[in-house]
């Protein structure tokens, strides 16, 4: 499986020189993208109403638990990243970590694939799941990160969107209220003046 991994990495990753166009935009999908899940969240939380709102909350869970599961598998078993095994060309710099599964990934599939569940929100899970598909190639172009690294990544993002969907009733209303609060204290005064929604 590791020869495949390798393989498919060498046929996707970035020649020494590639062309500046292919690494400008290889390098904006790899490390400037990711801020639209907490740019869209925030823009969901604030203009949004009490549906919305919830829909962003179970998204941001299933981004945590994402997150927490991929730190688990981190600890439990490293994997170097192809420039800690001298494979390959790395165009930009990155902690010599283990890169399975992928961080970037599950966070922005797993916000995606938690909106693609909930049928009010499926043309917007769809569109950023697409979109992490260009995440997945420029990590893999950049050489930060093998082709398994995104597998594994979607199948981390598939089963915490599902597990926070599934579980929703243990957290959504005590998060609601809890986050409703911190909302009117942080916008109070724009609420009345009409500019944020209460």
């Amino acid at each position: 499986m590791e020869s495949i991994n390798h393989t498919l990495f060498l046929w996707l990753n970035a020649p020494e020189h590639p062309s500046a166009l292919a690494l400008t935009l290889a390098t904006f999908f790899a490390e400037q993208l990711i801020w639209a899940v907490p740019l869209l969240i925030g823009i969901g939380w604030l203009r949004g109403s009490e549906g919305p709102r919830k829909a962003m909350l179970v998204a941001t869970a299933s981004g945590l638990l994402g997150f927490l599961i991929n730190q688990t598998i981190g600890l439990a078993w490293s994997h170097p990243r192809p420039f800690m095994i001298g494979l390959g060309h790395t165009l930009i710099p990155h902690v010599a970590d283990s890169s399975f599964p992928s961080d970037h990934l599950t966070l922005w599939w797993a916000v995606a694939f938690s909106l693609l569940l909930q049928q009010r929100h499926r043309s917007t899970g769809i569109g950023l799941a697409l979109l992490g598909v260009l995440i997945a190639w420029a990590r893999i172009y950049l050489g930060v990160h093998f082709p398994f690294d995104m597998f594994g990544a979607a199948t981390v993002a598939a089963l915490s969107a599902w597990l926070t969907l599934r579980e929703v009733r243990w957290y959504l209303e005590s998060s609601y209220r809890l986050a409703t609060g911190i909302h009117h204290r942080l916008f109070g005064k724009l609420i009345v003046l009409g500019w944020v929604r209460e």
